[in-house]
């Protein structure tokens, strides 16, 4: 779910292979060139400040990368270098490795969540960070931990405290939806500052997919859906999702599929008008021919006029996780993406 796998060459060199035969000694980490035109991230976001984008993806700290054409990407530093204390206070075992970020700005700051996670338990937490400014240049410049916002616990929990987004609807109330596996994506309001749930005993489904087994406290069950992202487009939301599997190479086989509402707390409907919380959902994108073998964990913007949508994407040769940028056309108020 939204894990980073770091593919590359493992260099030993002379002192390395000796080290490789001392199982006492540490390895090296593998190591990856940072290709600027085409990097390799993991549930990217995006967003704009001044004549910068920056993306946020799944990494060490919270990934990220700069860009003033939404082409040549450099690579930053992360988010942060240490574990914000409200997650290890929440989840003992927590490590660095931060998942599936999402960016907002509202009221003044800019809201970055992000996961915490046991893999393919939910075991998971989603943090929650803020900054007046996304430039590292500036001196207002600081990320300041804001808490846990939702936190998910075995045999307590059906539903997964992973892949986090925002979106404030036209009244200005902001939501929170998220989730993987498990029961499905869900959806709840945060109060005014983005800092707690405002209401805890209103939980609402969005999505789910049926399975062929129960899920338990080990298997997150088969009912493969993770990633939401919602979008105001016009009178609609779209709600787009991941559908299948990622993180497997080039044999993953993640898709992205949508539905629509006028409301954004629901039903979202697919183009046959079936609901996504009953097993809806118009696949838009997927593996394309000989060079991509899936496609997934994407998001939606309208930046400066353009539509734009973003994703990662295995690639078929080498199975490495590359980011795609496209724009978004409309065909009778449904989104077009095209390789």
């Amino acid at each position: 779910m939204r894990k980073i796998l770091l593919y590359g060459i493992l260099s030993f060199g002379l002192m390395g292979a000796m080290q490789a035969q001392n199982t006492d000694a540490p390895r090296p980490r593998p190591q990856f060139q940072h290709d600027p035109y085409n990097p390799m991230v993991h549930d990217p976001v995006l967003a704009k400040e001044g004549d910068t984008y920056y993306l946020f993806c799944t990494g060490r700290g919270v990934s990220r990368f700069s860009s003033k054409d939404l082409k040549k990407w450099d690579r930053m530093s992360p988010c942060f270098a240490d574990i914000p204390e409200s997650v290890t206070k929440a989840f003992a075992q927590a490590q660095l490795h931060l998942w599936a970020p999402d960016i907002i700005y509202h009221n003044g700051l800019w809201h970055l969540t992000y996961s915490c996670s046991a893999f393919a338990k939910n075991t998971s937490v989603i943090g929650h960070a803020t900054s007046p400014t996304l430039d590292p240049e500036s001196p207002d410049y600081k990320w300041t931990d804001c808490g846990v916002l939702v936190q998910s616990v075995p045999n307590r929990d059906e539903w997964n405290a992973i892949d986090s987004n925002i979106i404030v609807d036209e009244t200005g109330k902001p939501w929170m939806n998220f989730g993987s596996f498990w029961g499905g994506i869900k959806m709840v309001q945060l109060t005014e500052d983005m800092n707690a749930v405002a209401q805890p005993e209103e939980w609402r489904t969005l999505a789910r997919r049926p399975r062929s087994f129960k899920y338990d406290d080990t298997n997150p069950g088969d009912a493969a859906i993770e990633a939401p992202f919602i979008y105001k487009h016009g009178d609609w939301y779209y709600l787009l999702v991941s559908f299948d599997y990622c993180c497997r190479g080039n044999k993953s086989d993640y898709k992205v599929a949508v539905g629509r509402s006028q409301s954004v707390e629901g039903p979202f409907l697919d183009k046959e008008g079936k609901s996504l919380d009953m097993g809806g959902g118009t696949v838009i994108l997927e593996g394309e021919g000989e060079k991509w073998a899936a496609v997934g964990h994407c998001a939606a913007y309208t930046i400066d006029g353009q539509d734009i949508f973003i994703a990662h994407a295995y690639a078929k040769d080498n199975g490495q996780s590359k980011l795609i940028v496209r724009p978004i056309s409309w065909e009778e108020e449904w989104p077009v993406v095209k390789w």
